[in-house]
């Protein structure tokens, strides 16, 4: 397939007014200005004419697939609420790939989201990288586990100050995570003392424990659900204590201590931002808050937080951003090439970029403007939209 003639928004170089995209089977293998266009190439042509062409966006926070669609508590699968303590959870287990929301989300122009379970659980489990397209979740897996989910302040304390347990204080949610993080090292010490020893016994096996080693070995981040600026550093803190790789997500206040996030390289999951302050703890959201992070030089992904914000919205948070101060390719950025790289997916996903997925969206005007259509949309270079 080669798009022509498209304003092309390529996310690793500067816009190119009039270019073209070459696709072979699921991958890009050329992107450039019309100018560069090499002849010889066979395949169907799309031509772009009057149209934005840019990489499928891609949501960095949401629970698409977790809770059902206008189904209520038999598709309310996104919180374990039993236990305040649940890493062996696998968001994939719980994805129902045919709910209508992917339908909603490819029509936005949304081509691949990081889902999974919701807030209630101090440790609530290991999120899933999915394309937004397929019928059976294993084969829309981008990467699984991409993170595992921790959450701080007001939601623990509610769920559970509800059910009479603990945790109803913040300082009983960190204990629990430092609790845990703790059995977890001590877990993967006895491992490796039995690996250098033959005489020595391996440790009963933890479904927990076990799904928290790639957490301390840094090799699965953890994306910590913290709102004000004190549960901010909360998970600062926890992270430093055991060497965690830390992506704040939601940070309400995150604008407040953006020059310190900064120096501690953090990167922040901003929204949702079509929201009420429905709760104490997002008194006070700002819509300022990804534009003065991102001024700050803190990496910035924004996200619905679906379905706190419809999955289709995407953009429109986005546009928010730009309409409080950031550059347009700056929020475009951010729920394209920034969650990708925040995720460790951008050798997949998040920009034009040959050998990348084929994840295309055309539509009739820029992307974050509103009055802008997606009229087609393609996944591994099949068109969906």
């Amino acid at each position: 397939m080669l798009i022509i003639n498209g304003v092309l928004h390529t996310m690793d170089g500067p816009v190119i007014e009039c270019g073209f995209v070459h696709v072979e089977g699921d991958k890009i293998t050329a992107v450039g200005p019309m100018s560069a266009l090499p002849g010889g190439i066979d395949g169907p042509v799309v031509d772009a004419a009057g149209r934005h062409v840019y990489p499928g966006l891609v949501d960095a926070h949401c629970h698409l697939g977790l809770f059902g669609n206008a189904v209520g508590f038999e598709s309310d699968d996104g919180n374990e609420s039993t236990d305040p303590c649940t890493p062996h959870l696998r968001a994939i287990d719980a994805v129902n790939a045919l709910d209508r929301c992917f339908e909603d989300a490819r029509a936005g122009g949304v081509t691949c989201v990081l889902t999974g379970p919701g807030s209630a659980n101090p440790i609530a489990g290991q999120f899933a990288a999915l394309k937004t397209d397929g019928r059976w979740v294993d084969q829309m897996i981008v990467s699984a586990p991409v993170s595992m989910k921790f959450a701080l302040g007001e939601n623990p304390k509610t769920v559970y100050n509800d059910r009479k347990e603990t945790p109803v204080t913040r300082m009983a949610t960190a204990a629990i995570i430092r609790e845990n993080l703790a059995k977890a090292l001590e877990y993967m010490d006895k491992q490796n003392k039995a690996d250098e020893d033959p005489d020595t016994d391996m440790p009963d096996f933890d479904a927990k424990l076990e799904a928290l080693v790639p957490v301390l070995k840094g090799e699965l981040p953890v994306h910590c659900h913290a709102h004000r600026a004190d549960d901010i550093a909360t998970a600062v803190r926890i992270a430093k204590e055991f060497g965690l790789h830390l992506v704040v997500v939601h940070g309400t206040e995150a604008y407040l201590i953006s020059d310190l996030l900064a120096q501690e390289d953090i990167p922040v999951i901003t929204g949702p931002c079509l929201t009420d302050r429905c709760k104490p703890e997002l008194a006070g959201q700002s819509q300022e808050n990804p534009v003065l992070l991102s001024r700050a030089g803190v990496k910035v992904a924004i996200c619905t937080d679906h379905p706190e914000t419809p999955i289709q919205y995407l953009p429109v948070c986005a546009a928010m951003a730009v309409r409080a101060g950031m550059d347009e390719e700056e929020a475009l950025a951010a729920i394209t090439i920034n969650p990708a790289v925040i995720a460790g997916i951008a050798d997949r996903v998040g920009s034009l970029t040959p050998g990348k997925d084929a994840d295309i969206v055309l539509s009739t005007g820029h992307p974050l403007d509103w009055k802008s259509k997606v009229e087609q949309v393609y996944i591994g270079g099949v068109q969906v939209v």
